[in-house]
């Protein structure tokens, strides 16, 4: 069957297609008795909705979400949660010319080959449009991790081979591009004018910075903690590629430059690091210093500048795709790839409240009394 749930004990599956009536989340793992932030779901749903700029798609959705289920009076009951979001600026009429044509940069062709069918109304299931029902979701986890001093930050670092030079968090909501460097935000939006002028588009490179991440998150072998958060970023669809910390930069490195040297905190009562080119995991498991990634984002395949291909009986063919579309998804994937952290590291602050539990049930078995002979049964 279809990959389409997340997680182990912090469950999350999304339904919905890009041009259907709606899309949405059911999140099932939340204890009862949690309080829920509509609010600030709305809000983080805000950031990742269309028509936002001038560098997004004009498509114009609210991306207003209604709870079906699993909260009563503003919180949990422990039941699983249904969250929607509906379709209401769908416009499937302007796919109907490609229906039968695969479109280049897009899984039409994948898609027909697996399943022998395919939703050719805005891509489907593999449209961006789907990630609104994850950032619903991840806005529940990053809520619930802010409330333990757990932050996470993400921004666009690069777009086109412009590059931040400095980081001001501040400065990520104050522009277009959601980028921490004000100078290169304003480059960055000249550039992505041209391209679209040119029928275009543009990719880029966005970082994900987790404060205050606890130690101990993961496990070793298959579950490591960034194996689990590379699957995550990896799952949305413009990602192609995923970094760690210093990432392939430790392939011009020796090991005297990358071994993160180590010394006890007195403050935190703990072992940190002098640098953090681990970025935050060893071993598969968190240390306790800041997790750092990036991602590389594609540029948007939906480019209205002419293009070959083939129809689905493989006549060659040109193609002009019209339509509302991003010539650059970067500052949209920012939410996305915040939500998808969030959901990792909450399913794994699960797993090692159970691994504890079960440690705990393990060393109270071990040091209980044995029952006296009276209680014994005679033979």
């Amino acid at each position: 069957m279809p990959g389409n749930s997340f997680g182990k004990y912090f469950r999350v599956i999304t339904f919905g297609e890009s041009h259907g009536p709606a899309v949405g989340a059911v999140i099932d793992g939340v204890k009862p008795g949690k309080r829920i932030d509509t609010g600030f779901i709305q809000k983080e749903l805000a950031r990742r909705r269309p028509g936002q700029s001038r560098v997004t798609t004009s498509r114009d959705e609210k991306d207003e979400v209604q709870i079906l289920s699993g909260v009563f009076e503003g919180k949990t009951t422990g039941m699983p949660i249904c969250m929607i979001i509906w379709n209401k600026d769908q416009r499937p009429k302007d796919y109907r010319k490609i229906r039968n044509v695969f479109r280049p940069g897009h899984a039409g062709y994948a898609y027909l080959a697996k399943y022998g069918i395919v939703d050719h109304r805005g891509g489907g299931r593999s449209s961006g449009r789907e990630t609104a029902a994850r950032v619903a979701a991840g806005a529940l986890a990053k809520d619930f991790l802010s409330r333990q001093h757990i932050h996470i930050h993400a921004y666009t670092l690069e777009v086109g081979g412009i590059r931040a030079r400095h980081i001001a968090l501040e400065e990520v909501e104050r522009n277009p591009l959601r980028c921490p460097d004000a100078v290169a935000a304003k480059r960055m939006e000249r550039l992505v004018a041209r391209v679209r002028k040119a029928g275009d588009s543009v990719g880029g490179i966005i970082e994900i910075v987790v404060r205050n991440a606890p130690v101990g998150l993961g496990d070793p072998v298959f579950d490591k903690l960034e194996a689990d958060l590379a699957k995550a970023l990896m799952s949305i669809g413009t990602v192609k590629g995923v970094e760690v910390g210093k990432g392939f930069g430790v392939a011009l490195m020796r090991g005297s430059e990358n071994n993160d040297p180590l010394y006890f905190n007195r403050k935190l009562k703990r072992v940190g690091t002098c640098t953090n080119n681990a970025g935050g995991i060893v071993g598969g498991i968190s240390n306790g210093e800041d997790i750092v990634l990036r991602i590389a984002v594609k540029p948007p395949s939906s480019i209205s500048k002419e293009q070959s291909t083939v129809t689905r009986s493989g006549r060659r063919v040109k193609i002009r795709i019209e339509g509302r579309h991003d010539p650059c998804v970067c500052p949209r994937v920012v939410p996305v790839a915040e939500a998808m952290v969030a959901l990792v590291l909450v399913d794994h602050l699960e797993r090692k409240k159970v691994m504890n539990r079960t440690r705990r049930s393990e060393t109270q078995v071990k040091h209980r009394k044995k029952p006296s002979g009276a209680f014994l049964s005679k033979r």
